[in-house]
């Protein structure tokens, strides 16, 4: 392997395959497919699902919001925050 190969990632990057074959779907944002959902702020317990438990706000790779959902989901965890509805960071 050359200077050239290994700084663009060997052999699996060269050849563009890499994804591994695992079928997996793709996911489906909950709040476009279930329109009485609501992201709301004051629902601390609805929104737990979408922070780590160090107090991280998850992905949209992870959760699976679309984009619109996702600026929503950080803007009402955050106003729980500074209300203290919710931690900014993991109890000790």
């Amino acid at each position: 392997m050359n200077d050239r190969e290994r700084s663009q990632g060997g052999e699996s990057r060269r050849r563009g395959g890499g994804g591994g074959g695992g079928g997996r779907r793709r996911r489906v944002c909950r709040f476009c497919a279930d329109t009485t959902l609501v992201i709301d702020y004051k629902d601390a317990q609805a929104l737990r699902y979408f922070i780590t438990e160090r107090g991280k706000i998850v992905p949209r790779r992870i959760s699976g919001a679309c984009a619109k959902h996702q600026r929503a989901l950080c803007t009402a965890i955050k106003r729980a925050r500074n209300i203290a509805l919710m931690p900014f960071t993991a109890p000790k």
